[in-house]
């Protein structure tokens, strides 16, 4: 046996599997992340991508950090009905946003790259949805113009939550998608499922691949920097699995390689720019150390101790020891202790890819 240092010598414990993980367990685990940068005491953060995100912002406004609320519900509407309507999910009313490709299409909107009349609005029953959020008002719109006006109100508050954040939290759920095949809107859902019909002439299934993931990244990247040059990008990868794909393949085997690319970009992502970092709640709870114990029996929907175990390393990691930076402005929305518990208390999360699993008990 050879003798002398190596480059693994003098490696902490976290550095190997036995030490790191094995000896420790899951509730021994420690320093699975730490943040890249020195944040400011009260550094603003939006949160936008798949629903496992609107955990981060819940924890954010439970412990009083300064969540981006640029599109608040209007006057004094009640948590409920705010809820219902989808305000204060996100940091504004996008929606689930699942794949690159729509973060790309409604950052442009937002930087006036590309026209927000563009965008279908579709049938909803004697009603009108728009293709970008479908499912973003309980019983849809009363026409295309009340859609319209909606969405301009939206990629408003988008921008808003851009240019004022100093974190962009997002979470990316999906490589499966659907677009128009005329002119490549990406759709938030497959057209005929949320609302709308389903045309196979007009409409085309996407499973995007790793590069056009990075570029669709990469582009939304430097756009948004154009409104925010000071923006940092927090990546994460939701560890929800797929309710259905439309690949052909088992649904465990779309899952498992629909993660495994999402995760390889943000890696890659992370490596080469500074002013990106990324944070593992995909691997806390799909990890072998978890052995499915912070998923549901659906094995599916994750805990709320799942939840609290990936908000535990967050906040761990997280670095707020930079001076405060906004000191008597105002932008980040201040949010009662009432209505953060309240907010908190309600465990359905606003998940619009589970109206698939209705066709699943079709089945049945």
């Amino acid at each position: 046996m050879s003798g002398g240092k190596t480059p693994y010598s003098d490696l902490p414990p976290q550095a190997f599997w036995r030490t790191g993980v094995a000896e420790p367990g899951l509730a021994g685990l420690r320093a699975l992340w730490s943040s890249r940068w020195a944040l400011p005491a009260d550094a603003r953060f939006a949160t936008f991508g798949s629903c496992f995100a609107q955990h981060i912002g819940r924890a954010l406004i439970a412990r009083g950090r300064n969540w981006l609320d640029a599109e608040p519900a209007p006057g004094r509407t009640p948590p409920e009905i705010a809820r219902a309507f989808n305000y204060g999910i996100f940091s504004a009313r996008t929606g689930n946003i699942y794949t690159a490709a729509q973060l790309l299409l409604l950052v442009r909107l937002a930087a006036g790259e590309d026209d927000p009349d563009l965008p279908e609005s579709w049938a909803a029953g004697a009603r009108v949805a728009d293709s970008l959020r479908p499912a973003i008002e309980p019983s849809g719109f009363a026409s295309v113009e009340e859609a319209r006006l909606s969405r301009l109100s939206m990629v408003r508050a988008f921008r808003r939550a851009i240019a004022g954040a100093d974190v962009f939290v997002f979470t990316l759920g999906l490589t499966e998608g659907w677009e128009n095949a005329a002119t490549g809107q990406p759709y938030a859902m497959c057209p005929g499922t949320a609302a709308g019909s389903f045309d196979p002439a007009c409409h085309r299934f996407r499973d995007y691949r790793f590069g056009e993931i990075r570029e669709a990244l990469d582009q939304a990247v430097a756009i948004m920097r154009r409104i925010n040059p000071g923006l940092r990008i927090l990546l994460t990868v939701s560890p929800v699995p797929l309710t259905a794909t439309a690949s052909g393949r088992h649904v465990l085997v779309a899952t498992t390689q629909s993660k495994a690319v999402l995760r390889a970009v943000a890696g890659e992502l992370a490596a080469s720019d500074a002013d990106v970092d990324y944070f593992p709640s995909y691997e806390i709870i799909a990890g072998a150390p978890a052995a499915a114990r912070f998923y549901e029996a659906n094995l599916r929907s994750v805990t709320q101790a799942g939840v609290d175990t990936v908000m535990g390393h967050f906040f761990a990691g997280l670095r707020l020891d930079a001076p405060e930076a906004h000191a008597g402005e105002e932008g980040a929305r201040q949010v009662s202790e009432a209505e953060a518990e309240a907010r908190m208390a309600a465990d359905d999360l606003v998940c619009e890819e589970q109206l698939l699993e209705a066709y699943a008990r079709g089945r049945a």
